[in-house]
């Protein structure tokens, strides 16, 4: 029988009454109208009756997405083995069909009336979302306040969104940690939709409401690719050309200056499609999706606005896990660099930059789609390496006119190189040879001419040519054969 078929008016209201919708409502608002299609138990399952969640699929601009929904006002929305196993059969399904699944999470956890049983349905969901990670899309939407095995499983998919006001995420609820610890947490202040956005990073988007979430997944979702398998150019090629001719003056001529990238991302790509992921966490670097000639594309860009865009571990870990997500889905990575280094302190270092910084390494190195990278002003030292250089297997590897490639900034260099002879002088000649040494360094190693006269890049583009060189590149690459690897496990 189905359940959405037959909701009580009450469940309803009840949700209402906590500033939240129904999932019969957030079906609604999610699928194109009319086209979702509730799978519900059946067999031995069936008898057990309604056990809190909603199953089934629909179409998403027309695409067929598969989907689970908790249902808060049965149970509390928590996993009984019985609601494990119906999502378990419909991740199931969605990677036999080779389509996308999202799941909406309002509820507390694991059943503690079911004791082990709860715990084990729990065990076995989350080997499924492991088994379709990097497979299909596995989309999350944290609606309600969830903990325990609640967010284990949203941890392992690809996306989670969060809602303010409404979306709360934690591993050990408030009131445990209060009296254990002492504390006075807020559950908000835990594991609230800000928290997570911009501290944690577990959420990769955080929305105002709900009908504006469901809107962005579905935007989401129409410009993935449904399966690991898709081909890259799985659009039909729909490029136009764009006047960039006042792109060169988004970025300033002062390469200390700080600017935003966005604009100079959404001149590149097709309009009004980029979407940015994890837009307040580590913001000194940008990633994102958008369409080029109606190309899925991922972007990598450093951000001037927060720390001159240098690499710090969070955005070493938020560009890694971009990059291999665009990898496994055959996604080409365009990269734009602009960045002086490292962000240098004894608190990064402690916390193991180095590991982090060699994992992007690893990401950008290993990956075998198409990657395009592009140095905007300045790339010194460890940056030019880690945001997708030719020497780590960039397709194509370019720079804008008077871009800087260098191993440091013209002061620490100096500094470094003259330190003998700045050591003997004092006053006037010391200031006179400081500026004469940094002039020369300047001159000979704060350019691109190096790199381009021993074709450590592949050339120098205009910058109002991006789009078009970009766009004939991913063409031109569009059938590379994958590269085969050293034969391993992982």
């Amino acid at each position: 029988m189905s359940y959405l078929k037959n909701v009580n008016p009450y469940s309803i209201a009840k949700q209402h009454g906590r500033d939240k919708l129904h999932i019969l409502e957030r079906i609604r608002l999610l699928f194109d109208k009319d086209s979702f299609w509730e799978l519900y138990p059946e067999d031995d399952t069936h008898k057990t009756g309604y056990d809190g969640v909603i199953t089934g699929y629909g179409n998403i601009y027309g695409q067929r997405v598969y989907f689970y929904g908790q249902d808060f006002t049965c149970m509390g929305g928590t996993f009984g083995y019985t609601h494990s196993r119906q999502i378990i059969a419909i991740i199931k399904e969605a990677i036999s069909n080779k389509r996308p699944v999202i799941g909406i999470y309002d509820g507390g956890g694991a059943r503690i009336q079911e004791g082990a049983a709860a715990v084990a349905g729990c065990g076995e969901l989350f080997a499924v979302n492991s088994l379709a990670s990097g497979y299909i899309p596995q989309i999350s939407i944290i609606a309600g306040t969830c903990a325990g095995g609640a967010v284990y499983s949203p941890g392992l998919t690809d996306f989670v969104f969060t809602i303010d006001k409404i979306s709360n995420m934690f591993v050990t609820g408030a009131k445990v940690i209060n009296e254990v610890q002492g504390t006075d947490y807020l559950i908000e202040e835990l594991g609230g939709a800000d928290i997570h956005s911009k501290k944690s990073g577990v959420a990769h988007f955080r929305m105002k409401d709900e009908r504006s979430c469901y809107e962005k997944v579905r935007r989401l979702i129409d410009i993935l690719p449904p399966c690991y398998s898709e081909n890259r150019t799985f659009r039909i090629s729909n490029y136009y050309e764009k006047d960039l001719s006042d792109i060169v003056n988004l970025v300033p001529k002062d390469n200390q200056e700080p600017y935003d990238v966005l604009p100079v991302i959404e001149e590149i790509l097709d309009d009004d499609t980029f979407i940015e992921i994890h837009e307040e966490f580590a913001k000194n670097i940008v990633v994102g999706f958008g369409l080029l000639g109606g190309i899925t594309v991922g972007v990598v860009a450093s951000q001037t606005l927060y720390e001159n865009g240098s690499i710090d571990i969070d955005a070493a870990d938020k560009a890694s896990g971009f990059v291999r997500y665009c990898d496994n889905y055959n996604i080409p990575i365009i990269t734009l660099v602009d960045s002086t280094g490292f962000v240098m302190n004894a608190e990064q270092e402690h916390r193991g930059l180095i590991n982090h910084g060699a994992g992007m390494i690893q990401a950008f190195s290993s990956a075998t789609t198409i990657r395009l990278t592009v140095i905007l002003r300045k790339a010194y030292g460890g940056p030019f390496i880690l945001l997708g250089c030719k020497q780590l297997g960039a397709d194509k590897h370019y720079v804008w006119p008077n871009a800087e490639v260098a191993v440091m900034k013209a002061e620490g260099a100096v500094a470094v190189i003259s330190h003998s002879q700045l050591g003997k002088l004092e006053g006037v000649e010391k200031s006179e040879f400081l500026k004469q040494q940094l002039d020369s360094y300047r001159e000979k190693y704060m350019n691109s001419k190096m790199v381009l006269e021993r074709n450590f890049v592949d050339g120098e583009i205009k910058p109002e040519r991006t789009r078009d060189v970009l766009y004939q590149d991913l063409i031109r690459l569009s059938g590379k054969p994958i590269k085969k690897k050293l034969e391993k496990k992982h």
